[in-house]
């Protein structure tokens, strides 16, 4: 029941509905939809309003009064705080079934056109430890919970982790991770206890100030690890301190880069990453290829759940061997090559330069001859010269970026009128807004969810649309 106070408010004993975007739950509060993030269907919970827009508002549970059977026990102690995981509260069995009616809802609101029936989300093979790289924050103000705060204990808040949900300056301290195996979080915990005794500076993302910045670890299935620590101010003999403890603590790290960005942001792909110990990239496997990965390199996150979104992609893209094939978006060429051994030839398509140098070295590792990566936006490399030099494709394979395609992209689809397009995405909305556009000239044959990344809200899709 709804109740007034202070012009705040508040709801008892409401029952928890369905999820809708973002992860969050839907309850009904004086018949205006309400978004409540942190529950599960089928909670009983009292509630108070944060938000009030128009079209809906938004809460926050006060407290629960009854658990949903659709619960399971979170595993990890900065559940709660930590944005990384917010669906450990579910069942994975369950957050297979809402991520799978996550893409039926886009393609019903949005799309609004029709398609055969939405197969079982796949399962990741692994739930834990899956992820291949972890980017970590320093900061010299630990973010305190109230428990801290209220204890009156001074804390070292000098700390290393993740940015809390929404904040750019707020870095919540990690001790154990359960997203990327060992010996991530041995690594992290090192350097965090090394910074401590030495008395080394974190970086304030408010002022610009401090030496140790950014850590990024990266590991693969094949055993092999890349760190790279980026700092905000050039301070070679501590640096040089740091790396050699580093080495001596973890002698089997394979890779050891370190980068000086005194810039006022954290990205380096216009930065110089120095190499100071080991080999410049580090190994990936999926199924019988083989992928180098540097520094730079952009790779899919859960190497094991990507063979499979692969296997299940070639099975839509029904090869013969003689077809020429579009990738776009093609980044390091994974796709591209994967797709190479059953087509006659295939022309990846990227704009990043880095990413088309790193595909062209994979092809010649994996001896893979009809494959050609071109650099060039993708809204403006769908012209007549590329379809004069190539041919017109049979199919196209596309996983553009969350944001999905340009509007010049799918007009240009429409009117390359390939065979069959293979349409891979990490936001179901974004491509259920795509191929509704789509739908003048194709129709969903199959769609098929993948789960990437599990205990959270996000889920992969891959389509596969024919011509009409």
């Amino acid at each position: 029941m709804p109740i007034m106070g202070r012009k705040k408010i508040f709801a008892e004993n409401v029952t928890v509905g369905p999820f809708a975007a973002e992860g969050k739950c839907i309850v009904k509060v004086n018949e205006k939809v309400t978004f409540v993030e942190g529950v599960a269907p089928g909670d009983v919970i009292d509630l108070r309003v944060t938000r009030r827009k128009k079209s809906y508002q938004e809460a926050i549970a006060t407290r629960i009064i009854e658990y949903s059977k659709e619960r399971a026990t979170p595993f990890c102690d900065h559940y709660g705080l930590c944005g990384g995981c917010k669906w450990q509260h579910l069942l994975y069995e369950k957050q297979l079934e809402f991520k799978r009616q996550q893409v039926i809802d886009s393609l019903e609101r949005i799309a609004s056109i029709p398609f055969p029936e939405v197969k079982p989300a796949l399962p990741s093979p692994k739930t834990k430890y899956y992820r291949n790289k972890l980017e970590f924050t320093f900061s010299p103000k630990r973010w305190l919970t109230n428990e801290e705060i209220q204890s009156g204990k001074k804390y070292n808040r000098n700390c290393l982790g993740f940015h809390l949900p929404g904040r750019f300056d707020k870095i919540m301290d990690i001790e154990q991770c359960f997203l990327q195996p060992e010996p991530s979080n041995e690594i992290r915990n090192e350097i965090r206890t090394y910074a401590h005794a030495h008395d080394l500076s974190f970086y304030n993302l408010n002022t610009h100030e401090g030496f140790l910045r950014n850590l990024i670890i990266r590991t693969s299935t094949t055993g092999s690890t890349m760190v790279i620590i980026q700092v905000g101010e050039s301070q070679p003999e501590t640096l040089e301190k740091l790396m050699t403890h580093l080495l001596k603590k973890f002698p089997g790290i394979n890779s050891l880069y370190y980068v000086v960005n005194q810039k006022k942001n954290e990205t380096f792909h216009d930065q110089e990453t120095i190499l100071f110990h080991g080999e410049e990239y580090i190994s990936e496997n999926i199924d019988d290829l083989k992928f180098r990965i540097g520094p730079k390199s952009f790779f899919q996150t859960n190497p094991e759940q990507a063979a499979i979104l692969y296997k299940h992609a070639m099975a839509f893209a029904k090869l013969t061997g003689k077809e020429t094939v579009y990738d776009l978006y093609s980044g390091t060429g994974t796709i591209a090559i994967y797709m190479a051994k059953n087509a006659k030839k295939v022309i990846g398509i990227e704009n990043i330069l880095e990413a088309v140098e790193d595909a062209k070295i994979n092809a010649k590792i994996n001896k893979i001859e009809n494959v050609e990566f071109i650099l060039g936006d993708i809204k403006d490399s769908l012209r007549s010269e590329i379809t004069k030099k190539y041919g017109l494709p049979d199919l196209v394979v596309l996983d553009p970026p969350r944001s999905g395609l340009h509007p010049d992209v799918t007009e240009s689809l429409i009117n390359l009128s390939a065979h069959r397009i293979v349409y891979i995405s990490c936001n179901p909305a974004t491509q259920a807004r795509d191929l509704k556009l789509l739908s003048k000239k194709y129709r969903i044959e199959a769609v098929q969810p993948v789960d990437m990344f599990p205990h959270t809200q996000h889920v992969e899709n891959i389509v596969s649309l024919i011509l009409l």
